[in-house]
């Protein structure tokens, strides 16, 4: 600044007026930049704030399971419930109590071997257990609150009802076929059930066919079972049954595309599966007597056990032992149909029972003139044995006038997602 001075006074001397004012006007300019504040650059910081990162409680059977020192486990083969609550500080004196509250809910005597159980111990020092849950299937279980005060209860998991499709040429039977394809062979069952009445499948051949759509349920991500089969076509002798599922009037049932039941007045057979192994006849071999003779029957072979069936409704008018028939039972339907079962291991129906179509009334075996397990099924219509198979049957009452306009949209949907099934094998 003082260089500036000197500098200005010299020119004064001089006589550099003009030089002067540019020399004025730069001390302005110095003097000013001096006074102003000066301007601060000041990084920005970005800041990340994470969130809480928060979990879930863990929820099962009703309960938050966090609350708990938890143990999952099996039931050991002659395992109880005092075995197991005592290891869980469990007295006795509670223990019984437990049981005797128990049995209008659940009878422990039946906690099974192999089932799953969970207990659920306080997390204090004692550690006492303070629930006991019960599997008594994949669903069902029972919840036994051992706090101040004993309370039970039954409860259920969640269940997931998802569609599925299947689809498959018959090689050797229904029940191979869907294990081949990775199915469910309950779902032969289930398919069995929905074409009773319409298709034998004693006698069905190798190269027929189906396309099935139908629920799998699932529980905790895990499937637990096949569920309704909504709709399938089997082809059967190069024909073609259909079967749509339709509910009217809050009972569900199965109906062909022209709106008729599938149910008959009798099943095709007395058991759900088994084998064919000989039909009615005027001659045959018989294997026993080495003679011919008339078999006035249909023979299906069955492991000694297998569930026989009532073919109809109607009443037992006899069940007897006899040499020749073994243990057998007899059911009048009406005043035309009666039908005879023989050979069985076991009656469970006596004279007089009212049976329903499908009701087990005995059991496979090999009583009487039998070389091997199967069950003898006998039909006479007005008086007469005849061939049961010959038979063709009417249907029973078909879908309602006053749901016919809601079935038909239900057949639309399901025939279009029976159609989208494809059959890579199937016989064009």
């Amino acid at each position: 600044m003082s260089h500036l001075i000197a500098l200005i006074l010299y020119h004064m001397k001089k006589g550099g007026i003009a030089v002067i004012f540019f020399i004025v006007i730069a001390i302005v300019y110095i003097v000013v930049s001096y006074s102003l504040p000066k301007e601060t650059t000041v990084a920005k910081e970005t800041v990340s704030i994470e969130k809480d990162t928060i979990v879930p409680p863990v929820i099962r059977y009703g309960l938050n399971l966090d609350s708990f020192v938890v143990h999952n486990k099996v039931i050991k083969p002659n395992e109880f419930l005092s075995n197991i609550l005592l290891k869980y500080k469990i007295p006795y004196v509670e223990i019984d109590q437990l049981a005797k509250a128990s049995k209008e809910v659940f009878d422990v005597r039946k906690i099974a071997a192999g089932k799953n159980y969970t207990i659920l111990c306080s997390k204090d020092s004692i550690g006492a257990a303070q629930y006991f849950i019960y599997e008594r299937n994949a669903i069902d279980y029972v919840v036994y609150d051992i706090r101040d005060s004993i309370t039970i209860y039954k409860g259920k998991k969640e269940v997931v009802t998802k569609t599925h499709e299947a689809s498959g040429v018959i090689q050797s039977s229904l029940y191979q076929t869907l294990a081949d394809a990775d199915v469910s062979p309950v779902l032969a069952i289930e398919m069995a059930d929905v074409f009773a009445w319409t298709i034998d499948f004693y006698r069905i051949q190798k190269g027929d066919w189906f396309k099935v759509v139908y629920e799998e349920k699932f529980v905790e991500g895990e499937s637990v079972g096949v569920g309704k089969v909504l709709a399938a076509n089997f082809n059967h002798y190069n024909k073609d049954f259909f079967a749509c599922y339709f509910v009217q009037d809050s009972v569900g049932d199965y109906f062909d595309a022209e709106a008729n039941s599938l149910r008959r007045a009798f099943l095709k057979s007395p058991l759900k599966f088994g084998r064919l192994t000989s039909g009615f006849t005027l001659k045959r071999f018989h294997p026993v007597q080495k003679r011919n003779k008339a078999h006035l029957g249909t023979d299906y072979a069955a492991p000694t056990g297998t569930p026989i069936m009532a073919t109809g409704d109607g009443i037992v008018i006899a069940s007897a032992y006899s040499k020749y028939n073994g243990n057998y039972v007899k059911v009048q339907h009406n005043s035309t149909y009666t039908t005879q079962y023989l050979h069985m291991s076991k009656r469970v129906s006596k004279v007089g029972d009212h049976v329903k179509q499908g009701d087990i009334i005995g059991k496979v075996g090999s009583t009487g003139l039998a070389t091997g397990p199967h069950v003898c099924y006998r039909f006479w219509k007005n008086g007469n044995q005849t061939n049961h198979l010959n038979e063709d049957f009417p249907p029973s009452e078909p879908v309602d006038e006053k749901h016919l306009k809601r079935f038909k949209k239900v057949l639309k949907k399901y025939q279009s997602l029976v159609n989208k099934v494809k059959v890579a094998e199937a016989i064009s």
